[in-house]
């Protein structure tokens, strides 16, 4: 049942209590009301029952932007993170949502897939932890240089570890030297027992890179800035799993794709719940690649982005569903 109106001012207090940590009298600076009424209104929510993870996210499902975007793009289900004098800083709350959200998707014995990157990294920062033996949480691409933050292996371990859950990492390196050997590594039978049973995954989290010259591939010295420039020249629009995609988010078939140890994106939208969070204003076309390449499934983003993709969406007459949609 969508949460009436006069029961958000519980919900928000509830998530700002329970989720952030915040003090009563901080609960009842953000919101602007007294700490009296914060007492009565968490003492409400205990009452209803929505001081849980499960039904405290709903407060950012229940909206009718997010109804429209999961009705125009096929989506399962969308959060929309406000950008109000009611929400904390969206940089900040995107990966307390994004968290809680996942926790709410695990069921017993899931096989999960997660990539890399500063949201992921912050996502698995800010998880609570859990008791979820005999989930199973597994890397979709291989692993950067040792200096490099937010690396791959970083953000599995470290989801693992909160979940209680066995973690399996890629022991071989994102981008190989030469297309050949990239090849070959891949034949290499871990390699290939581990690349196979990616599709045997029931819930994916990543979100998808952009392709500026600042990107994580450029930092990470996977290509150099001017390659990435070229790149975007030749169709390249976004990166997902350490693989450019294309505006239509279709594989690009190009030097560094075909250097790359990584999950097969045909792979990737074959997981039933692929949940994509998207933080950055910049990501938005890496974005409309990704929902077009049927990469989203479940979707977090902030109202501003949300607004964006339902323009474009509307304009461009995509309809109902991305293509390549699971």
């Amino acid at each position: 049942m969508p949460i009436r109106a006069t029961d958000q001012i519980i919900h928000k207090a509830a998530w700002l209590y329970y989720n952030h940590g915040l003090r009563q009298d901080e609960v009842a600076q953000k919101l602007e009301i007294s700490r009296a009424s914060i007492a009565a209104y968490l003492r409400r929510a205990r009452e209803m029952g929505i001081v849980t993870i499960t039904t405290s996210s709903e407060l950012f499902s229940d909206d009718v932007l997010a109804r429209e975007l999961e009705d125009a793009t096929g989506l399962t289900t969308a959060w929309i993170v406000p950008e109000d004098r009611q929400a904390m800083d969206p940089a900040a709350e995107m990966p307390v949502v994004a968290a809680s959200v996942f926790l709410e998707l695990i069921e017993k014995g899931d096989r999960i897939g997660v990539a890399w990157g500063r949201t992921v990294y912050h996502i698995a920062d800010v998880m609570p932890f859990a008791d979820l033996r005999g989930v199973t949480v597994v890397q979709l691409c291989g692993n950067l240089g040792a200096p490099y933050s937010y690396r791959p292996d970083q953000c599995t371990t470290e989801i693992a570890r909160r979940l209680n859950a066995e973690g399996i990492n890629f022991y071989a390196p994102l981008v190989l030297s030469t297309e050949r050997l990239a090849e070959e590594l891949r034949g290499e039978p871990v390699i290939k027992e581990q690349l196979a049973t990616i599709s045997d995954c029931q819930l994916a989290l990543y979100s998808v890179g952009g392709i500026e010259d600042d990107s994580h591939l450029v930092k990470c010295g996977a290509l150099s800035a001017e390659d990435m420039h070229a790149l975007g020249k030749n169709g390249a629009a976004g990166v997902i799993a350490g693989q450019l995609i294309d505006r239509d988010g279709q594989w690009v078939d190009c030097a560094h794709n075909r250097r790359c140890i990584s999950a097969d994106l045909d792979s990737i939208r074959a997981i039933k719940k692929r949940m994509l969070v998207v933080q950055e204003d910049n990501k938005f076309e890496p974005l409309m690649a990704a929902l077009r390449g049927g990469f989203a499934s479940h979707l977090i983003v902030t109202t501003s982005m949300a607004r964006r993709v339902m323009e474009r969406w509307n304009r461009e007459g995509l309809g109902k569903g991305a293509p390549g949609a699971a």
